[in-house]
């Protein structure tokens, strides 16, 4: 994603609570890495964030050497991380009290859908001139990027797409199981249905690594 953004001709600054990570971008990218959140923000416009969870948001955004507090006047926080609603209206609040912008936005669309600049962005945003600034920027690697509603309606509609995510991941792990029992070849199989009916991403991406047992793939279920 921030390599997307390099690429569309913004100046680009990252951080990586493993500064390797950052390094190994710049070396890859060029631009800049900062080793703190406040180093990182000095003088941005756009701060994205993507991370774990829940803590991990307050930290990177309000923790020791966080974000939020060194960011200029005006400036917008996005937060990609799929956290909860209620950390969202928190982050709103607290970009509130110093004149900053923020949207919560969610992301869909896995690793290939970043590497891509292809991803489904879902949105809320208190403002909606602030999500209307941010979308300009956060175009440069989404294929969709949509305002669902205030501060947290962009989580809220991230559990709406796990939700559906996790049904088919289930009913699809049951194909695979029935296909293998009945001793099918399950590649000519998805080969075969996936040009019909129950085609769907999971199919085209999940099915082959469930039959080979690997399953490191997808969501964690908290």
């Amino acid at each position: 994603m921030a390599g997307h953004l390099a690429r569309a001709g913004h100046d680009v600054t990252v951080y990586n609570r493993t500064a390797s990570r950052a390094l190994t971008w710049v070396g890859e990218h060029g631009h800049q890495a900062s080793p703190t959140p406040a180093e990182a923000v000095e003088g941005a416009e756009f701060v994205m964030m993507c991370v774990g969870n829940d803590d991990d948001v307050r930290d990177v955004a309000l923790g020791q050497h966080g974000a939020v507090a060194a960011m200029d006047t005006g400036a917008v926080l996005i937060d990609h991380t799929t956290a909860s609603a209620d950390v969202a209206r928190e982050l709103a609040a607290a970009c509130a009290d110093r004149g900053l912008g923020f949207v919560d936005a969610p992301i869909s669309g896995g690793q290939a859908g970043a590497e891509n600049g292809q991803l489904t962005v879902m949105c809320g945003a208190d403002e909606p001139g602030v999500f209307e600034s941010a979308r300009e920027v956060v175009m440069a690697y989404a294929k969709e990027c949509r305002r669902l509603g205030d501060a947290g309606a962009g989580q809220t509609t991230k559990m709406v797409n796990q939700i559906c995510i996790a049904g088919l991941v289930q009913g699809l792990a049951e194909g695979v199981a029935f296909a293998q029992k009945a001793g099918l070849d399950i590649d000519e199989v998805v080969a075969t249905i996936g040009k019909g009916a129950a085609a769907s991403w999971q199919m085209d991406n999940r099915a082959s690594t469930m039959a080979a047992g690997e399953f490191e793939h997808g969501f964690a279920v908290e």
